[in-house]
């Protein structure tokens, strides 16, 4: 079952037309990719999907209700949360208040006995968090940020997680880390949409993903299908990839 789907969506981006016609959906349940080089749009997806960019044409459809051009603060409460690129954490506060912040409105509707109970299995999934949870934000390593920008969305308890760029700017070893713990998200429940410019790695996680080139989508399928088509291989995998 279709959990997100965009309709025939075109935007804007500073200035340009940044979409064509878009159309994907994300099945409830799966990681969904949505991969292409630098420029192709894919950010902008997501922050139309979050009320952040609004759409010129089409239809954002969240769990069977059309969310176009409402306002970020209500999708969080309906439960769809980004993670952005360049994990933005509050350096100056602690782990634990940058995770607490993740649950203001819920916390503001006095949710507080279920915040905490979700606090709790937020630091299970990453013991580092709560190994640092008294820390300031800002000395945590570029995993360990990931890893806490990611929980911080958590907090909200999304049905949609849109996660952007998530391996950026991090080491080999953080970025697999990262990648182990976006698929126990999936194992749990949790619907993913991943932006990704590592193809390969978000290929091998991902159940179905979308190519995007200059504003239009040229491709999508399962990620197997991905994988062994020869286009997406020699543009973003290399000529010699042999990984199918």
């Amino acid at each position: 079952m279709s959990l997100l789907r965009l309709s025939s969506i075109t935007a804007d981006y500073g200035g340009l037309q940044a979409l064509r016609g878009i159309s994907l959906h994300a099945n409830e349940g799966e990681i969904t990719a949505l991969l292409g080089a630098n420029g192709a749009g894919k950010s902008t997806i997501l922050n139309v999907i979050c009320g952040v960019v609004p759409p010129r044409s089409g239809q954002v459809i969240f769990d069977e209700e059309n969310i176009t051009g409402l306002a970020p603060e209500r999708l969080v409460q309906k439960g769809l949360t980004q993670v952005p690129e360049g994990r933005q954490v509050f350096g100056e506060l602690s782990v634990r208040d940058n995770l607490l912040l993740g649950a203001y409105s819920r916390l503001h509707r006095g949710d507080r006995s279920q915040v905490h109970q979700d606090l709790e299995e937020i630091c299970r999934l990453f013991p580092v968090l709560r190994e640092a949870s008294s820390r300031r934000a800002g000395t945590l390593s570029g995993g360990e940020q990931q890893m806490l920008a990611i929980g911080r969305a958590l907090m909200s308890a999304p049905r949609l997680l849109l996660l952007d760029e998530p391996s950026s700017g991090l080491a080999p070893m953080a970025m697999a880390e990262v990648f182990r713990k976006i698929e126990a998200l999936r194992e749990l429940g949790t619907t993913i949409l991943l932006v990704e410019q590592n193809v390969s790695a978000a290929l091998q996680i991902a159940d179905r993903g979308y190519v995007l080139e200059v504003g239009q989508m040229v491709l999508e399928g399962s990620c197997d299908e991905l994988l062994s088509n020869r286009d997406v291989r020699r543009a973003y995998l290399g000529k010699d990839y042999e990984e199918v």
